[in-house]
């Protein structure tokens, strides 16, 4: 029985653990690089650095904007960036700033 629990919780837990491909992150980050830099580092203090932030929190911040759970600052900007990419996208771009160097 223990073992059929634990089977059962790892499938189920399955997509917690998914990550996006690094490489196809890079390639969409083009629209990205204008606030937050080209190495996701920003020049300019309004916007922040993504490079090495945790891809879960980037994922997580990412599905905020879409659903307009973020406000102030540059929200209504970054809903509309992100408006348009899917879950995958962002796993993607969440796994391409997470991996550069901070």
């Amino acid at each position: 029985m223990r073992h059929w629990l634990t089977a059962v919780l790892c499938f189920v837990s399955l997509p917690l653990w998914a990550e996006g491909d690094a490489a196809a992150g890079a390639e969409k980050a083009a629209r990205c690089m204008a606030c937050h830099g080209a190495e996701g580092k920003s020049a300019i203090p309004l916007y922040p650095h993504l490079a090495g932030q945790q891809a879960p929190y980037l994922a997580h911040a990412l599905h905020a904007y879409q659903k307009g759970e973020r406000s102030g600052g540059q929200a209504e900007v970054m809903k509309a960036f992100v408006a348009g990419l899917s879950d995958s996208d962002i796993e993607d771009l969440a796994a391409y700033y997470s991996g550069l160097k901070p």
